[in-house]
């Protein structure tokens, strides 16, 4: 106590020197504040205590901000999945939700973060521009003179201190340099400036997407043959042509080459007596280029691309003729000769075999006669033809029969096998009213809203409407099944292929009309890609999807990146192998970046990415020099190379 006294004494000059009087008779209000070395004395060893406890304490508040912060985040970021099909990774980003809300506004971003209006041109889209300005703003800046031009100053991007790290990635700061800014040149769009111009711009966007990409997963590059390189008499059409194409692929450092073998041109004129020998004269000469080969067992006609028809073979023709039903058919009973019907998979319809066992006897005649380049590995891979185009789907969207892009197509169930197995289902169910297709689905170019079945609330969700699309889309599973399980048989040890379409109009509605017609049952309340992943996991096939270019569409619901993101997701969370096709043979180079960044997310914790890369060429007329270029650019992008490395593409 007494050195309690002493050293308040001390600190306080003013002290009566009584302590009796300091602890009975205190006047806060009278006594002055310490200053001074006294001060810090008599606060040091108190606010040590204190500054502790308030570290601590704020340290608790920020971890408390912390959790609130990523809780609103991870409840916008499920809205955004679930009521908007956002297509946003797992572990999104401040850059995806940012990318995603400025394609949601209709803005343009690239894989680099380049972010335009998709109303400039994409060579304009190309420069790494560093202000930030609209067309407007522009104009009126090139109307000034030099001197008022050095006193505009636009606004510049501020970065909140208060922003995460992963928050400021996202930002661009916008720099102004008006005093070295110069006008558009307004010569000729033609002229050989411009022109010049547009390569420079072409060549400085491949080094920028070369330098993001360098050190990624090396991505196989295959490319797809024209059809007509074999005649409908199996004989090689033009060698010399084939050798210079494959010369030039070469060139471009492509890995292989995917050849389509036609059934109607192997097995076209009888059953069972099938025709190789020009199809073996294009593999060696394939081989002599030392590129890996895929072959495409087509089951499926060939429609007029480049001149070229190969229709089914000649002797299921007649068939067909005297018994209709072996092709899908549309409500108004129209046949569509693409492919067999499903209904006859397992029916012997076809000079006494079924249909499996018709595409079965042409795998195994293969595996047969090209055994040497089976055993060398030449023959890397073999996709199953799985109807339409080769894809796993109904044949709904028959340009035919008038379908035009984006109509929601047209049930293909009317055929009296696949009407025998709903009638059958509808049994067992024991509601056999139910064996019937739905009668309010519309037409081929009807829109989603204009049909009691698959508008809002529609019938696709009643008791009858599940049933149906549940039979529906087993018919396509189960076709899957089947003609896999042979597959297996004669191509054991070898990667088995099946291309699944991406049917991506309508798909920011709640029915998916479109996909509910090609076969795949993914309205919002159900995933329908599931169920198949799980057979083509059972028989190890690797799932090649087509990746479209495109981007959202607002006019027909169109949402190709929130499919992408559905399929490839489910299927690589179930470890089943990917590859990926061009739906569309051209597109821009914007297209292609995003094709890239499909085939090896960089944003994805796992690093998965596509085994391989098919990329079909457009037809003969519109190749140039250009387009070798961009084919150049995207192979390298696709190896993980630097834009500027490997060789130059031979003229």
């Amino acid at each position: 106590m007494n050195n309690n006294h002493h050293f308040k004494q001390d600190l306080d000059p003013q002290s009566d020197n009584s302590s009796d009087h300091y602890q009975l008779q205190p006047q806060p209000q009278s006594q002055r504040r310490p200053r001074g070395f006294a001060a810090t004395a008599a606060s040091g060893s108190a606010s040590a205590g204190r500054g502790r406890k308030e570290r601590e304490k704020e340290k608790e508040r920020t971890k408390l901000r912390e959790r609130h912060r990523r809780a609103i985040t991870s409840r916008m970021l499920a809205g955004l999945r679930q009521y908007g099909n956002f297509p946003l990774p797992a572990r999104a980003d401040m850059n995806d939700v940012l990318a995603a809300l400025a394609r949601e506004a209709g803005w343009t971003v690239e894989a680099d973060g380049n972010t335009y209006r998709p109303s400039l041109p994409p060579h304009m889209a190309a420069f790494p521009v560093r202000s930030v300005e609209s067309p407007s703003t522009c104009t009126l800046r090139n109307s000034l003179g030099k001197a008022s031009s050095m006193e505009y100053q636009p606004s510049v991007l501020k970065i909140d201190d208060n922003l995460s790290p992963t928050s400021l990635d996202s930002i661009v700061v916008a720099e102004r340099d008006i005093a070295k800014t110069e006008s558009y040149a307004t010569g000729p769009i033609n002229s050989p400036e411009c022109l010049e111009a547009d390569q420079l711009v072409r060549d400085v966007h491949t080094e920028e997407q070369g330098g993001v990409l360098t050190g990624t997963p090396y991505v196989p590059v295959y490319v797809t043959l024209a059809t007509g390189i074999i005649n409908n008499f199996c004989q090689l059409v033009d060698p010399e042509s084939l050798r210079q194409e494959l010369r030039r692929l070469k060139s471009l450092n492509v890995d292989g080459v995917v050849v389509d073998c036609w059934w109607g041109i192997v097995e076209g004129w009888n059953p069972q007596k099938y025709i190789w020998s020009g199809y073996r004269d294009l593999f060696n000469i394939i081989r002599e280029f030392q590129l890996k080969l895929q072959v495409v067992m087509a089951f499926h006609e060939h429609g007029g691309i480049d001149h070229v028809v190969i229709s089914l073979p000649k002797w299921v023709l007649e068939i067909g003729k005297d018994n209709q039903d072996i092709f899908f058919t549309d409500r108004d009973g129209r046949r569509n000769t693409e492919c067999l019907s499903w209904g006859v998979d397992k029916v012997r319809v076809l000079r006494g075999r079924t249909a499996i066992e018709v595409y079965f006897d042409m795998m195994r005649s293969f595996r047969t006669e090209f055994d040497d380049f089976f055993k060398e590995g030449f023959i890397s891979g073999v996709e199953i033809g799985m109807g339409a185009s080769g894809e796993l789907m109904f044949p709904s969207f028959s340009e035919r029969f008038g379908w035009t892009y984006p109509g929601i197509g047209e049930f293909q169930c009317y055929d009296k096998y696949l009407q025998k197995s709903l009638r059958k289902a509808a049994k067992l169910r024991g509601h056999s009213f139910w064996a019937r297709g739905p009668d309010n689905a519309g037409h081929y170019n009807s829109l989603p809203h204009e049909t009691g079945f698959f508008r809002e609330r529609g019938d696709y969700d009643s008791y009858y409407g599940r049933f149906f699309l549940n039979w529906y889309a087993q018919s396509l599973i189960d076709h899957a099944d089947n003609v896999l399980t042979l597959a297996n048989l004669a191509f054991e040890d070898t990667r088995i292929i099946v291309k699944i379409p991406a049917v991506y109009w309508w798909y920011k509605t709640a029915s998916h009309a479109a996909e509910l017609t090609a076969g795949y049952y993914n309205p919002t309340n159900q995933d329908g890609y599931s169920p198949l992943i799980e057979v083509l996991k059972k028989h190890s096939v690797t799932m090649k999807f087509l990746c479209s270019n495109l981007q959202e569409n607002q006019e027909s619901m169109a949402d190709p990146e929130g499919l992408s993101w559905q399929v490839l997701n489910s299927a690589w969370d179930r470890g089943l192998t990917l590859a990926g096709q061009n739906a569309v043979p051209f597109c821009e180079r914007e297209g292609w970046m995003r094709i890239v960044e499909t085939a090896k997310p960089r944003n994805d914790p796992d690093h998965r990415h596509f085994q391989f890369f098919v990329y079909q060429q457009p037809s003969l007329l519109v190749r140039t020099t250009i387009w070798y270029s961009d084919l150049d650019s995207f192979v390298k992008c696709m190896h993980g190379l630097d834009s500027g490395e490997g060789d130059q593409v031979e003229q």
